[in-house]
């Protein structure tokens, strides 16, 4: 007998809760999930433990016109519709501020006009998930642009899995050079951006790793929500935000009239 499916809907003051509850019997798990925080773009679709379709894209251009159409593509090649998805994943940032909205708010819609679970997932966090297997420390770079990066340093269990040891931040290439205390291994466009300065100033300590490494997959991003969804931890997609670490231009800009006034 095929186990059923349970899509229970908690109302909580007028706000939908949608969370994805699992019998103990195996069951397929069918998740799109999408990283559009950088300018490396990527979709994937994700069946259980098989990753069905992914795709990825390099551009400086917002990836707000290609997103859907790239969803509805990969959905066509392995014979899926959207109903066919049990649930949807998504990167929160540190990143593009513009990625961060197109991405959050495509699946936020997908995941309330189904009523199917959703799930956020650090982008930090997402980087790093490749490398769970490592021995040495992994440390995460993302350009921020205005000479700084997005940040975060992680411990590989060896087993798979890259718990992460510092918060999410936005910084100077030289606090992260303070805080390195032996051979760590970096991924990351901000490594990518500032690779010959870490070389140059910690010799055979940085790591340097191949360039698949240093881009963002959303099959990483489905596999993080696997699990969570597995532990019964999806969000609620009217109140998930995005992880910006630092303010926006227009707040800045508004700090700072509110400053001169």
């Amino acid at each position: 007998m095929t186990p059923r499916r349970h899509y229970p809907v908690v109302r909580t003051g007028g706000i939908f809760s949608v969370t994805f509850l699992f019998s103990k019997f195996r069951i397929l798990m069918k998740i799109l999930a999408v990283d559009v925080s950088t300018s490396s773009g990527s979709v994937a679709l994700l069946n259980e433990m098989e990753l069905k379709a992914e795709w990825s894209l390099q551009s400086a251009r917002t990836h707000n016109r290609r997103l859907l159409k790239t969803i509805d593509l990969l959905l066509h090649q392995v014979d899926w519709t959207v109903q066919d998805l049990d649930g949807f994943a998504v990167t929160l940032g540190p990143g593009s501020f513009t990625g961060i909205r197109i991405g959050i708010s495509t699946m936020k819609t997908l995941a309330w006009v189904l009523q199917k679970p959703y799930v956020g997932i650090p982008t930090l966090d997402a980087l790093a998930a490749p490398l769970g297997f490592a021995a040495v420390p992994v440390c995460t770079l993302l350009d921020a642009r205005k000479k700084e990066l997005y940040a975060a340093f992680y411990q590989p269990d060896g087993n798979g899995t890259c718990r992460r040891s510092s918060p999410y931040l936005v910084t100077s290439r030289e606090h992260v050079l303070s805080e390195i205390q032996g051979t760590t291994l970096f991924c990351g466009d901000g490594w990518l951006l500032h690779r010959d300065w870490f070389l140059r100033n910690l010799g055979d300590q940085a790591v340097e790793l191949p360039l698949p490494f240093h881009t963002i997959r959303a099959g990483f991003v489905a596999g993080l929500a696997r699990q969570r969804f597995l532990q019964g931890a999806g969000d609620d997609p009217m109140s998930s935000a995005p992880i910006y670490v630092r303010a926006s231009e227009a707040e800045l800009q508004q700090q700072n009239k509110s400053t001169v006034l």
